[in-house]
C-alpha cells in the first residue's frame, strides 16, 4: 500500500520540529554558559508534486490556468547562530577575566592552527611563562619586542620571577617585576566579516574551517573593528528563556499536529482496509 503524501509530509514535519525542539534544548541548557550564542531554526518547504502544470491563455479563445501542485512538507533546512550582537556583562571580580565591550574574538593556539572565542576566563601564565586560558589553551597576541606579524602564544622568558599579572583594556599584559612594572606582550582580538560562519567546536571554542567567515583581521582590543577589554567580568550567555519558551510552545504544537496527521492517515488506511469485510 503505497504511502499518502499527507503521511510523508507529516514524518517530515516531526522530523523538522523534532530538530527545532533540540535547537531550544541546548539554548537553555546554555542559559548560564559564559559567551554562549543562541541558534535558531529556520524552516523551510521541500520538494512538491505538479498535478496539472499551468499555462498562459489565449486572447479571445481560453483563459490562463494556475499550476496545481501538492507539497510533501516541511525541513529543518538551518540552524543559524546569532552570533552579531552584544550580550550582557557578568561581573566576576576576578581581575584575570576579561570582558569584550563589543566585537571580536580571543584568539587561542590549537597545535598548528587557531581557534577563537569569547570568553577571556581566567588568564594567567602558566609554569613555563605562557599566558593561558581558564582551559589551559595558550592565548596569543603579540609579545612585547616581537616583530611577528600575526598573533602568537603570549610568553613570558625572562628568568626573573614576576608577579600580579594585570591586563589593560587595550590588551597589554603587565607584571610587578622585582618591583618595577614590565610589559609582557599586548593581546590580539580576532575580526571576521561573517562571524555566523564559525564553527563550533566545544568548552566555548570555534574554528574558522567552514571557509564561509571571510579571513581573519587581528587587531588590539580597541581596534577599529574591536571592542575594549573590561576586566572583572565575563560575557553572559545570549540565551532568552522567555523566547525560548515560547519557540518550545510553537514546536510542541506543531510536533502535535503532524502527530495528528500521522494517526488520521492510519485511520483512513484501516478503513481501507477493512473495505474487504
Amino acid at each position: 500500500m503505497a504511502l499518502s503524501r499527507s503521511m510523508s509530509s507529516a514524518v517530515a514535519g516531526l522530523k523538522a520540529h523534532q530538530t527545532a525542539m533540540d535547537v531550544v534544548g541546548n539554548n537553555i541548557s546554555n542559559v548560564n554558559t559564559y559567551g554562549f550564542k543562541p541558534s535558531t531554526t529556520m524552516f523551510r518547504d521541500i520538494m512538491y508534486q505538479t498535478l496539472s502544470a499551468g499555462k498562459a491563455g489565449v486572447a479571445g479563445t481560453e483563459g490562463g490556468t494556475n499550476p496545481s501542485q501538492v507539497g510533501y512538507g516541511a525541513a529543518a533546512s538551518a540552524v543559524e547562530v546569532n552570533a552579531s550582537g552584544q550580550t550582557g556583562m557578568v561581573a566576576t571580580n576576578n581581575p584575570t577575566d576579561c570582558f569584550i565591550n563589543g566585537e571580536g574574538y580571543f584568539v587561542v593556539k590549537n597545535g598548528s592552527g587557531y581557534l577563537y572565542t569569547r570568553v577571556g576566563d581566567n588568564l594567567k601564565l602558566d609554569h613555563n611563562g605562557y599566558l593561558t586560558d581558564g582551559a589551559g589553551n595558550y592565548v596569543c597576541g603579540i609579545n612585547e619586542g616581537s616583530s611577528a606579524t600575526g598573533p602568537e602564544p603570549i610568553h613570558y622568558t625572562d628568568t626573573d620571577p614576576i608577579s600580579s599579572i594585570s591586563i589593560g583594556e587595550d590588551g597589554s599584559i603587565t607584571a610587578n617585576q622585582n618591583g618595577t612594572p614590565v610589559t609582557i606582550g599586548q593581546l590580539r582580538l580576532a575580526y571576521f566579516i561573517n562571524p555566523a560562519g564559525l564553527t563550533a567546536v566545544g568548552n566555548s571554542y570555534y574554528s574558522a574551517d567552514s571557509g564561509n567567515t571571510g579571513a581573519a583581521t587581528y587587531e588590539k582590543p580597541g581596534g577599529s573593528a574591536t571592542g575594549q577589554l573590561v576586566t572583572g567580568a565575563l560575557e553572559a550567555s545570549g540565551t532568552d528563556l522567555a523566547n525560548e519558551f515560547t519557540n518550545m510552545i510553537q514546536f510542541e504544537r506543531g510536533f502535535q499536529a503532524n502527530t495528528k496527521i500521522v494517526t488520521v492517515n492510519d485511520e483512513m488506511l484501516q478503513t481501507l482496509v477493512n473495505m474487504k469485510n
